[in-house]
């Protein structure tokens, strides 16, 4: 409990010319410190008091810092925090982050498979009353709290800290196998330096009998036994996953593989060593050359033979299909992974923004740019399949059978090598696929590094080269599995079950956490002290109720029906779905052991710890011109 910044005894106590401290509150002298002297000027409320601001206007600044004063009364020095160098570098490394390869294999996938332009109703449905919402809310309290994942639940709802340390373990499961399929996009951007693109021809080391190239200048007939020169060169010259029997026997490491992910963990360390001043110069590149490549790609896709056909196939209307279930769980699924919140991502970038910058406009702007991207993806994956499927004399529904990373690594990959300018196409689209790639591995990682920097300053935050390359050292050894000769099968297992449900229950309790606990009314009051108005009824409906309904809607669907997995010739055994849940289950375990401990640590009767694990414990401090004050 403090005494307000307008008590008459803060001032009466100091001496002209000095400054005192009472009770926490550090007030200067006018000739001192800078003033605040217009009766106009208030302290903005938050988490105690939100009534009506106290006026300052005695030529007195007040500050109040959870900080201030170490344990013997003495003044310790406040130090700000690291703030983006220009909006456009956080617009542009949400929008890279959010767009990521998943834009580019998995929504025009999803998107023909559940019924092609019907599909849009449900998916536009989704990212309206689930996704965005979401979306905004992290970036509202990253933005106002300006902490990681972890220490920011001391300023919203101690008792569900859990969920900061589930969000780093998913991070990293993520990094354990999502830069591996950049390290199969990098091993084809080298092998696409030579005049005759490798994947091309049957007369390899690596072909097998069955291979057959429609392509070539002879009458050839596709048998159902018939293997494409880019599937063997995907599956037995990359992958190499017939030297595997499965995942009880992955084989040795592909050395290959090994030298592509370590240069690309090297590029990943050197772009985020620093901080966002210095990855927020790397995605102007990163984030911006993905499009570029885009609209080359859409521009030759459309030129050519057969290209119309797959746009219809993409696009056809199949309005069946909305009566079914599974296609809104998929449409919520895809706009949920998509935008990306639940991975601390959000909370950290938007901690290192400006206290009253625009992030309702951020959210909608980035959003916005990310949906559209998913939807201009598709014409350019789908011309080119009709073109494709036109060559083999063939529907496109034969021709686009290859779903996730195959669809790029073996579909269009062979689509490339047979148009004009084959190896300059090829360069420039694995170029697009590293990039795409990359901001999202800098945000990955960005989101456990502020959260631990955040969480533990006084043993990191003179030190965050020194951990940045501790995480990548980790992520890299995490990767060695994927790289087995079997390593497909792993990436598989985990982007089904490490990401899928546990990202979900977190991003759940996340939002009932903010609007049932914390409270929707507070979380509204805080928005209005940064960006000057209080969130509308759409907004705080969504927050309270439709979100947190879409979130379990989600979860509870894909808990029941647990997804049958097969790659390739390849199917999963019984005993890999349960390998699969206790992976997912390892993260969100945090957040129960946490509630558990904190109730334990916490002195008084059963109520009052419960009641004190559920305030906030922390004052969030803000800005006011070029002071700092605590919301108290």
């Amino acid at each position: 409990e403090t005494e307000p910044l307008t008590s008459k005894k803060d001032v009466s106590d100091c001496n002209e010319g000095e400054d005192c401290k009472e009770n926490g509150l550090l007030v200067r002298n006018p000739k001192s410190a800078l003033r605040l002297v217009e009766d106009g000027n208030k302290v903005h409320p938050s988490q105690g008091d939100k009534g009506e601001a106290a006026q300052i206007s005695n030529g007195y600044s007040g500050v109040q810092s959870s900080v201030p004063c170490n344990g013997m009364g003495e003044l310790m020095e406040l130090e700000d925090r690291e703030t983006w160098s220009k909006k456009i570098d956080f617009l542009l490394s949400v929008i890279g982050y959010a767009v990521d390869l998943g834009n580019v294999w998995r929504f025009p996938y999803i998107c023909y498979q559940n019924g092609g332009g019907a599909f849009l109703i449900p998916y536009t449905i989704m990212a309206i009353f689930g996704g965005i919402p979401l979306f905004y809310m992290e970036l509202a309290l990253g933005q106002y709290h300006r902490n990681g994942c972890i220490s920011i639940w001391r300023k919203i709802c101690p008792i569900f800290k859990g969920i900061g340390f589930a969000i780093c373990i998913i991070d990293l499961y993520v990094a354990s196998y999502y830069n591996t399929i950049m390290a199969w996009a990098f091993y084809y951007l080298v092998s696409s330096f030579t005049a005759e693109l490798p994947w091309t021809s049957c007369t390899n080391a690596w072909n097998t009998g069955n291979c057959t190239n429609y392509f070539s200048k002879d009458n050839v007939s596709w048998s159902p036994h018939s293997i494409s020169p880019a599937e063997e060169f995907y599956t037995r010259h990359v992958l190499q996953v017939h030297r595997s029997n499965g995942l009880d026997d992955l084989g040795g490491i592909s050395w290959q593989l090994t030298l592509c992910l370590l240069l690309i963990f090297t590029i990943v360390y050197f772009s985020i060593w620093k901080g966002v001043k210095t990855s927020g110069k790397v995605v102007w590149v990163t984030a911006t050359f993905p499009y570029i490549i885009l609209f080359i790609l859409l521009v030759r896709g459309a030129t050519l033979p057969g290209a119309w056909r797959g746009v219809l196939y993409y696009l056809k209307p199949d309005w069946q299909k909305l009566l079914a279930t599974e296609v809104w769980v998929d449409a919520a699924a895809q706009i949920f992974f998509s935008l990306g919140p639940g991975f601390g991502v959000l909370l950290a970038y938007a901690s290192y923004n400006k206290f009253h910058n625009n992030c309702y406009q951020d959210a909608l702007v980035t959003s916005t740019v990310n949906c559209v991207t998913s939807f201009v993806s598709g014409f350019v994956i789908f011309t080119v399949l009709g073109y494709m499927a036109e060559m083999r004399n063939e529907d496109v529904s034969e021709v686009a059978k290859d779903t996730g990373p195959s669809l790029l690594f073996i579909t269009y990959a062979e689509a490339i090598a047979n148009m004009p300018a084959s190896t300059f196409f090829a360069i420039i689209f694995f170029l697009m696929l590293l990039t795409l790639g990359l901001d999202s591995t800098f945000a990955g990682l960005e989101g456990v590094i502020t959260g631990v920097l955040d969480e533990f300053p006084h043993v990191w935050s003179k030190r965050r080269e020194l951990f940045v390359l501790g995480l990548t050292i980790i992520c890299f050894l995490g990767s060695l599995a994927t790289l087995t000769f079997g390593g497909a099968y792993v990436v598989k297992l985990f982007e089904e079950y490490a990401t899928g449900p546990a990202v979900l229950t977190v991003v759940f309790l996340e939002a009932v956490a903010v609007a049932w606990f914390y409270g929707i009314t507070q979380f509204c009051n805080d928005v209005k002290e940064m960006l000057g108005f209080t969130p509308g009824w759409y907004w705080r409906v969504c927050w309270v109720a439709i979100s947190p309904i879409f979130l379990l809607f989600v979860t509870c669907s894909f808990l029941s029906n647990p997804p049958e997995l097969r790659l390739f010739d390849y199917d999963y055994p019984y005993w890999t779905t349960v390998v699969g849940y206790c992976i997912g289950t390892s993260s969100i375990i945090c957040i129960p052991l946490y509630m558990v401990y904190r109730l334990i640590i916490t002195p008084g009767t059963l109520k009052e710890r419960i009641l004190k694990s559920i305030t906030p414990e922390t004052a969030t401090e803000i800005p006011f011109g070029d002071i700092r004050m605590n919301a108290v």
